[in-house]
């Protein structure tokens, strides 16, 4: 007998864009689409899913929630500790939950915080500065092109082909255009690499899965130069390579940074990291994300397919994962996973 599963995430359609709200202010929130996935592969691996809903409906329901586990997808709302509500609430309501906890959901969506254990860990990450009111910031010594982006967003928020500058009046203009739109959002810029962008993902905790390195195509082309990911390749003219067409030396080395990266943040159960390389072909994290989108249309599915597993199996795995390490599984002689009734 499976266990009751419950549902926690953000759906588009919670955010109704007003007049003058940028195209991309719901970006990080799921389609539908992708919550019935994840529907349908928690109960074709045999356990009973139960939507809960967001933060604000999940502490309405708090009280008579009634489940083994929480597979959590949730964004939240507002500051950057908002991916870290969802998990708070569950870790006060003492309820498993799938994936990374609190500090490290924090920690990581911090882009400027997570720079900085990189750089302690000896994990290369491109050259950065925080923007500051001090006039003495727009005379920077980071390398042009840099790149300006939103210190604590994630899917390409705020990131527009203006986001690439060359001169410090571009740099400038770019971020009061950013602090405009984005209510003052806090804003960090980064020397920008000239190379191919990656992702790699991770699954597992005492000794995590590292996966094929997937390339990132942008309009058919993978020598991005000063191409880069923003949010209108998230609707069209993107397309992922798995495995990358590169060399071995150059995969493992993506690999074994994304395995020190995934420990240096503790995450837990799943996760995924982005790389970019310069014009040597040396790898760079740009950043990694212990909540990364399960849709059918992204990087999970095209991995998923390299170890001959569907998508739903994949899911299930992730899944798996989190209840093995809450001793809520047990594996026989053979590896199968049954269900233990500890809790």
């Amino acid at each position: 007998m499976g266990y009751r599963i419950g549902m926690t995430y953000n759906v588009k359609t919670e955010v109704a864009l007003k007049p003058g709200d940028p195209p991309d202010m719901n970006a990080e929130f799921d389609h539908e689409e992708t919550v019935k996935h994840i529907e349908a592969a928690i109960r074709e691996a045999g356990h009973e899913p139960v939507r809960i809903g967001n933060a604000r409906q999940l502490l309405e329901r708090m009280h008579e929630l009634k489940v083994d586990l929480v597979f959590n997808i949730a964004e939240g709302y507002g500051g950057r500790n908002r991916e870290s509500q969802v998990p708070i609430l569950l870790e006060m309501l003492r309820v498993p939950f799938v994936g990374a906890d609190g500090l490290t959901l924090g920690l990581t969506l911090d882009k400027v915080l997570t720079k900085k254990i990189l750089i302690a860990e000896g994990i290369p990450t491109p050259k950065y500065i925080e923007v500051t009111e001090d006039e003495a910031f727009w005379r920077t010594a980071l390398r042009y092109p840099l790149i300006v982006k939103l210190r604590c967003e994630g899917s390409s928020k705020g990131l527009t082909d203006n986001s690439l500058v060359n001169t410090p009046e571009a740099l400038k203009a770019q971020v009061q255009h950013l602090r405009a739109t984005y209510q003052d959002a806090p804003i960090f810029v980064e020397e920008f690499l000239e190379g191919q962008e990656f992702t790699v993902a991770v699954i597992g905790n005492e000794q995590p899965e590292v996966y094929p390195v997937v390339q990132i195509a942008l309009d058919g082309v993978t020598d991005l130069g000063r191409k880069f990911f923003t949010f209108h390749y998230l609707r069209t003219g993107s397309d992922y390579i798995c495995p990358a067409r590169i060399p071995e030396p150059l995969a493992r080395k993506m690999q074994e940074l994304a395995l020190r990266t995934y420990r240096a943040v503790e995450c837990r159960d799943f996760g995924r990291v982005d790389f970019r390389t310069d014009q040597r072909g040396d790898p760079y994290v740009l950043e990694i994300n212990p909540l990364p989108s399960l849709s059918d249309q992204d990087v999970f599915n095209f991995i998923c397919k390299t170890k001959g597993l569907t998508h739903h199996q994949m899911i299930s795995r992730i899944l798996e994962t989190a209840l093995v390490r809450y001793g809520m599984h047990s594996r026989d002689e053979a590896g199968v996973l049954s269900p233990t009734r500890s809790r």
